[in-house]
């Protein structure tokens, strides 16, 4: 039986291509209409997995994977990391002058914010992924309103290529995950990643003495990132990623003087690293 992938939808995003990569061969491919019913499916196990992208290698984490994570029981099993190509389509060849309406979802369009800024009299609108963009367009038909989408999009919608490339910076990435409802502890060869939350008393010096074991250890922490916590206002968590497997005695160590150091510390992800 293929294993089930869910992933936010329709086909033709960048978590499509992902979804692909992390699952080669005969996996069913499931689209789903948002981050949130891709982390439903995968605790109610009507999907094995859930894909979701989780960092942009230009406008850092994505808050929303960040967020579902630390409210399920999830964990993150893979990862892979995609470059990204964005396309500006059309239904039909037509001056940057005509266009009034550029759709695309928020991050694509926070990454192409030099073409946005050249085209003033354009509306830009969010929409929930690329390739409900491209759906848009090609449904509207109107060579007024454009995307910013892939190139897999804009050949399942049949949209002409009005621009490529038109990112604001030519070397683009994201991270993407595979998250299901247990922690991977088997061993590959390679390098591995761990990823945790943490939340450290409200007081001067707190995060650098939860911080301190990494130093002391030779430990790298390879992200960090800083996110509300919604039920006690003015009150942060950070989620977290080190270089090395949960089974690891440096690592193991790190994380047991870290729990006497913090409030909170919950592990929630060991995967091989896509470097």
């Amino acid at each position: 039986m293929p294993v089930q992938v869910a992933y936010p939808g329709p086909d033709g995003t960048h978590a499509a291509v992902a979804a692909d990569r992390l699952f080669p061969g005969d996996a069913r491919l499931v689209a789903l209409p948002t981050f949130a019913a891709v982390v439903e499916a995968a605790i109610l196990g009507d999907a094995d997995f859930g894909v979701l992208p989780i960092e942009s290698s230009l406008v850092g984490p994505v808050a929303e994977t960040h967020d579902l994570l630390y409210t399920s029981s999830l964990s993150i099993a893979r990862e892979t990391v995609l470059p990204i190509r964005h396309l500006l389509l059309g239904a039909e060849e037509v001056a940057l002058e005509q266009v009034r309406v550029v759709r695309s979802h928020p991050m694509a369009l926070d990454q192409c914010r030099s073409l946005l800024g050249s085209m003033p009299w354009a509306t830009a609108i969010a929409t929930p992924t690329t390739s409900d963009a491209a759906a848009q367009v090609a449904r509207a038909g109107d060579p007024s309103e454009v995307a910013i989408a892939s190139e897999r999009a804009a050949e399942m919608y049949g949209l002409r290529v009005l621009a490529s490339d038109v990112g604001d910076h030519p070397e683009a990435y994201t991270r993407f995950v595979a998250i299901a409802p247990y922690v991977r502890l088997d061993r590959d060869e390679g390098a591995w990643r761990t990823a945790f939350s943490f939340v450290t008393d409200h007081r001067p010096g707190a995060l650098h003495r939860a911080l301190e074991p990494f130093a002391r250890h030779s430990l790298d922490l390879v992200q960090l990132v800083s996110r509300p916590i919604p039920q006690t206002p003015w009150r942060y968590r950070f989620d977290a990623v080190l270089a090395g497997h949960p089974l690891d005695r440096v690592v193991s160590e790190t994380l047991a003087e870290m729990t006497a150091l913090t409030r909170q510390l919950v592990v929630f992800g060991s995967y091989p690293a896509d470097i």
